[in-house]
This record gives structure tokens, C-alpha cells and sequence, in this order.
């Protein structure tokens, strides 16, 4: 194997791994019993499968063209920051709202926080 072959062979393998990623955050999204599970699929994941899509393609061209895209840079720093954010607030947001927990959740660890501040 020549050495373009191995960092098309890297660059692809982080693409494909962030596809399956993307694909078991979507499978999340469907399966868990509350919104605030369902967030975490959507955030964390999501966010983590996007992270090595960009990184792939920004390696890809970075490797095979000598070309830096600053655009990819700036969507792996925006996903980075701003979707872990999104998650937590719009959390809180269903939090503050009333919104119920799964039957199968064993503990709320907020509930002291907000009734002390009551």
C-alpha cells in the first residue's frame, strides 16, 4: 500500500464510522422513552458523528490535495460548541417546563436543586 492509499483509507474509515454513528443516534432518538434521553442520543452522539464526518473530509482534503479548508475547521469548532449547548438547554428548558420522566428513571438528581430554590 502507498501512502495515499493508507490516509484514503483513514480519511474513509472516519466517514464511514461517523455514518454508523449517525445512524445508531437516529435509532436512539426512536427508541428511548423521554425527551431527555432522547436529547442526550441527539447531542451527544449526533454531535460526535458530525465531529468525525467533518474530521474525515477535512483530513481527506488536507492529504490528498494539500488543500486547508477553513470552512471544515469552522464547522467541527461550531458543532463542537454548540450542540452539547443546545442539548443542555433545551434539557433544562423541558425540565423547567414540568415535563415527566420516563417510569423507568431511578433518580432525578435536579429535583433538590429546584425545590431549594423554590
Amino acid at each position: 500500500m502507498s501512502v495515499n492509499e493508507i490516509d484514503e483509507f483513514i480519511t474513509v474509515l472516519l466517514i464511514l464510522i461517523g455514518s454508523i454513528i449517525s445512524v445508531i443516534s437516529a435509532l436512539g432518538i426512536i427508541r428511548f422513552p423521554d425527551v431527555y434521553t432522547r436529547s442526550h442520543a441527539a447531542t451527544k452522539s449526533s454531535s460526535l458523528a458530525v465531529l468525525l464526518t467533518l474530521s474525515g473530509c477535512f483530513l481527506y482534503f488536507w492529504l490528498t490535495e494539500s488543500y486547508i479548508s477553513i470552512r471544515l475547521i469552522l464547522g467541527i469548532i461550531f458543532v463542537f460548541i454548540t450542540a452539547p449547548v443546545s442539548g443542555h438547554l433545551s434539557i433544562r428548558a423541558a425540565y423547567r417546563s414540568k415535563v415527566k420522566l420516563s417510569e423507568s428513571t431511578i433518580e432525578d438528581e435536579l429535583k433538590e436543586v429546584f425545590q431549594a430554590k423554590e
